[in-house]
């Protein structure tokens, strides 16, 4: 019987069970795909000679996680790889706006927009600089982070104190016209922020799209080499060196729950795996609650905020095998590891307000990446590994497009949302679509169906609006992996601080569970008994 099970072998599953295995625990992690991973798995599904992500490729979170830093993966075949530029938000006239790790480089860049807007920058990345340390520290641990608030206050104050809070529960295109008198400074803050599901005007979007513009500053967005699911590899190449056991292909059904503690799981096929000490569940919310638990341990509030759960925007995603690199416009994207499409600040705004009317967008923003660009082991030379992605709504009632797709996602659906997906390539990129070996469709369905955890494709775990964030994430009153059930803690992005591949849901979890089994300091009185008691001597 292993003292811990964990359900799920995303990135933050296995993080939690590396940090019980350090910690000495013996650990069973069973994943329901055949692979594990999660969210970061690379394949060859597209052309045998091409690796292509199936979900998550840049990873700037991870770059700047103290968690997954002091796993050391790099001893366990981890290897980084890095674009020349980090960004690039080209426009339909041929200017662009870029993010490099050379700050002056991303200066030059936005004061070609504007005069003044290179210094601006300069400003922004000085508080980023002054708050990076504890801002970082508060973000990957535990709500409430007292000692990294407490320390983030004092930094606060030296930079403006309520001016600078102010400054980050902004909606972002206000935000982008405070510091900025062009639109290049904006263009990457607002194409940053809606990487989540935060539109332009969305309270909070300021401080995400600038928390995500400077991880890109800083640490750039790198990639594993070889695929994202190098990553992945490391991390479970590192758990089995320390006793740790991975199942695959196992679905979880239920949590059991035995005199009120969470003692283990049942999978799909009727295995019963007990578990010592404690659960740990890196599935979605609620999955967790509604599915995995019985009713009657889930309290009726927490079953009643679950109605209000929201998830983040639907994902729609296209892979390709490209025969040259892409016929870019702008010179600057042909560097660029990730590409923001979009032709400026109110393309952005109307895209999000389609999605909020539960539009099918008709001139999607998506996310472009240049994998072979950012690592040449991804394709044959001369070639492109390539994929973008677009948010689309859950519940679709029109299409803005006027091509009649339904929301179905049948075969229809998905070819005529590509050739949107890849118009849109093409108006920044003429010529785009004649590079096309191969593609790729992964609707919202297909995309949850290779990972459960991503209900239509929702990457985030949930909404990161402000309103289901700290203490309101999952539910109101949460904030922490804490479960209503002793014994069992939640894993997932669904728990503070949210969506990415950084860790820190998973080491909160481990941590929670460590914490509910360390063994009590003794005073001198005890530690002279249980010696006693040892030896078979009498008290």
């Amino acid at each position: 019987m292993p003292d811990a099970v964990v359900i799920g072998a995303g990135p933050n599953g296995l993080v939690a069970a590396n940090l019980l295995a350090d910690a000495g625990w013996s650990v069973r992690v069973v994943e329901e795909q055949p692979e594990p991973g999660g969210a970061v798995r690379h394949d060859r599904g597209v052309h045998p000679d091409f690796v292509n992500d199936l979900f998550s490729s840049f990873y700037p979170l991870a770059a700047a996680s103290p968690i997954l830093s002091a796993l050391h993966l790099e001893d366990h075949g981890l290897r980084w790889s890095h674009a020349p530029h980090v960004l690039a938000h080209p426009l339909g006239d041929g200017r662009c706006a870029v993010l490099d790790r050379r700050v002056a480089t991303t200066a030059e860049s936005v004061e070609a927009f504007a005069p003044g807007d290179g210094a601006a920058w300069h400003r922004l990345v000085d508080t980023w600089q002054h708050l990076r340390p504890d801002l970082l520290d508060a973000l990957f641990t535990p709500f409430p982070p007292v000692r990294a608030t407490a320390r983030l206050a004092v930094r606060l104050r030296a930079a403006g104190g309520l001016r600078m809070a102010r400054s980050l529960i902004l909606p972002v295109r206000r935000l982008g016209e405070e510091e900025f008198s062009g639109e290049g400074g904006p263009l990457l803050l607002a194409g940053n922020a809606l990487h989540a599901d935060l539109a332009p005007e969305s309270a909070g979007s300021g401080g995400f799209g600038w928390l995500m513009t400077m991880l890109g500053q800083t640490y750039g967005f790198p990639v594993p080499v070889g695929g994202s699911g190098a990553l992945t590899e490391a991390l479970v190449r590192r758990l089995r060196a320390r006793g740790g056991e991975l199942t695959c292909g196992q679905r979880v059904v239920e949590v059991a729950v035995r005199g009120g503690r969470a003692v283990g799981v049942r999978t799909a096929d009727g295995e019963a795996v007990a578990a010592r000490r404690a659960v740990l569940a890196d599935v979605a919310v609620p999955v967790l609650y509604r599915d995995l638990l019985d009713a009657r341990h889930v309290p009726a509030q927490m079953l009643s905020d679950l109605g209000r759960f929201q998830w983040d925007f639907a994902t729609f995603k296209v892979d390709w095998a490209l025969d040259g690199p892409v016929p870019w416009r702008a010179e600057q994207a042909h560097r660029a590891g990730t590409v923001h499409l979009a032709d400026g600040l109110d393309e952005l705004t109307r895209f999000a307000a389609q999605i909020a009317m539960r539009q099918l967008p008709d001139r999607p923003f998506a996310l472009f990446g240049q994998m072979t660009l950012a690592d040449p082991t991804r394709s044959p030379v001369g070639t492109e590994s390539a994929w973008a992605y677009t948010h689309v709504p859950h519940d679709i009632r029109a299409d803005a497009g006027d091509e009649g797709i339904t929301g179905a996602w049948d075969a229809t659906d998905r070819e005529r949302m590509a050739d949107r997906v890849e118009r849109q390539v093409e108006h920044f990129a003429p010529g785009f679509r004649s590079r096309i070996r191969a593609r790729r469709v992964l609707a919202p369905p297909t995309l949850q169906a290779l990972d459960d955890n991503l209900v239509d494709g929702a990457i985030n775990g949930g909404t990161t609006a402000m309103h289901q964030q700290l203490v309101f994430r999952p539910v109101p009153g949460t904030g922490r992996p804490e479960t209503p059930v002793p014994g069992l803690f939640l894993a997932s992005a669904g728990a503070h601080p949210g969506g990415g591949v950084h860790g820190a849901p998973g080491a909160n979890a481990a941590r929670a569970a460590l914490r509910g089994h360390r063994v009590p300091v003794l005073n001198r009185a005890q530690r002279v008994l249980a010696r006693r008691d040892r030896t078979g001597r009498r008290h």
